[in-house]
């Protein structure tokens, strides 16, 4: 598949568009099983996610940490559901934790916004990612997340090709 094609349409906003060959309901489980998560989740070599919990419900909440298999250092994300609806939309907040990594992506929770859509056997997924702030934005932009993420992407091309 191609590369996710990442914008900005405001200040405080990310947008990514990734598609995958797969049908929405096996995508769908990859975003949504803390089982199968880590599988893909991890794409940056040295790194793991030895915490992956989360409740897919309307007010379920998710936590997610990675480690640096090196050094030990570790980060992560917490966050609740705000709204969910099957094999079509998530969407949830998101606090960074910044762990022993250091750094900030600001105080205030992001609003992730993710749609699934299957045409043909391939599923659209769009992540908008909301930032509290222009600064929150850039904070996160400049340590090379949506790098990240397409690595993480590629490794879900293969699990879900497995």
């Amino acid at each position: 598949m191609k590369p996710a094609e990442v914008s900005a349409p405001s200040d405080r906003e990310v947008l990514v568009n990734r598609s995958f060959d797969a049908p929405v309901n096996l995508v769908w489980q990859a975003y949504t099983d803390p089982v199968m998560m880590p599988r893909w989740l991890t794409a940056m070599p040295g790194w793991s996610m030895p915490v992956c919990e989360m409740a897919t419900h309307v007010g379920g909440k998710y936590r997610w940490r990675w480690r640096n298999d090196e050094n030990g250092q570790e980060f992560g994300f917490t966050g609740e559901m705000l709204e969910v609806a099957v094999h079509s939309k998530i969407v949830h907040t998101q606090l960074y934790d910044p762990g022993e990594m250091g750094g900030s992506m600001g105080g205030e929770p992001s609003i992730i916004t993710v749609t699934f859509d299957e045409s043909d056997g391939i599923t659209s997924v769009v992540t908008s990612i909301k930032f509290a702030s222009k600064a929150d934005r850039d904070a996160a932009m400049s340590t090379g997340m949506t790098d990240g993420m397409e690595m993480s992407y590629q490794a879900l091309d293969g699990v879900l090709a497995g």
